[in-house]
């Protein structure tokens, strides 16, 4: 399915799930000891999995975000997928993941945006997901990151968005809106490379929005990650991610949910007219600090 930002005819097509928290056993989220079991098998996980993407499918949700680092997600992904073709599936290279199953891992995961680790990586995600990907983006690019100059990687990816898949790239850190700027400067042939953005923002990191809004008005899909503060913001779910669909230049938010309770609370922001007071933003560099602190659970 083309992404084309997506037929937003129904309104849950505007928040996806991403399969971030539960495609692997540890991750950054608050509250994880609350959200999982102690013990996480991976069948445990494939069952959690496959009952949020049963949840959001049955809610509307059409649009789902998965990356070769989050552990087992595009395999999960696959193994659910079946016949539904109106699912849009969006995944992300340049992380690979190292944990071996573990929470207490020293490393859960490995940067690199070689054209090396793209030939690796797309012919792991397509040897699983096959011709349902449709968004494949770059994972977590930063100012310095060299996906933004290395034209042979361009030239590759240039090659597989001519079989159809949409080529995009995901930020983090304090310099997003530079990175975001950077990546619209792209282009291969004459033509912009990056048709999809995903980046943070919310009430407490809002400083990408001028970008986003750049990258929206240069016919780009915008997708917001992490609205709700990899749980800081949990408490308020509905209000964030309401305040964030109202922002008429993002496309898509991700719901980053654990449990179909909390996805039940992320897809009430579909009906809050008004959002409550919202946080203060905070300083981007003290923002991505405290995230970097985040312990792996």
């Amino acid at each position: 399915m083309p992404l084309d930002r997506l037929d937003l005819g129904v309104p849950a097509h505007r928040i996806g799930l991403g399969l971030a928290a539960v495609g692997r056993p540890g991750y950054i989220n608050l509250g994880r000891d609350r959200d999982l079991p102690a013990e996480r098998p991976v069948e445990v996980l494939r069952r959690r999995s496959h009952e949020l993407l049963d949840a959001a499918y049955a809610a509307g949700v059409r649009y789902v975000d998965v990356a070769r680092s989050y552990g087992l997600a595009e395999e999960f992904l696959a193994g659910w997928l079946g016949e539904r073709r109106d699912v849009v599936v969006g995944s992300k290279w340049g992380y690979t993941y190292t944990a071996g199953w573990r929470v207490d891992a020293p490393v859960h995961e490995t940067k690199n945006h070689s054209v090396a680790t793209f030939d690796r990586q797309v012919g792991e995600t397509r040897a699983l997901l096959g011709d349902r990907l449709d968004l494949y983006q770059i994972h977590s690019v930063t100012p310095d990151s060299t996906a933004l100059t290395d034209r042979e990687l361009h030239r590759r990816l240039a090659d597989l968005a001519a079989t159809g898949v949409t080529i995009g790239l995901s930020t983090s850190g304090p310099g997003q809106a530079d990175a975001i700027r950077a990546a619209l400067r792209v282009e291969v042939g004459g033509a912009p490379l990056f048709r999809s953005v995903q980046a943070t923002w919310n009430p407490l990191e809002p400083s990408a929005g001028p970008a986003l809004m750049a990258a929206h008005d240069a016919g780009c899909m915008i997708i917001v990650k992490e609205a709700v503060a990899n749980g800081r913001l949990a408490g308020r779910d509905a209000d964030v991610i309401a305040a964030a669909l109202r922002e008429p230049w993002i496309d898509v938010v991700l719901s980053g949910a654990a449990t179909t309770a909390q996805l039940a609370s992320n897809l009430r922001a579909l009906g809050v007219d008004e959002p409550g007071p919202l946080p203060a933003a905070e300083p981007p560099e003290r923002y991505w600090q405290e995230r970097a602190a985040l312990p792996w659970a």
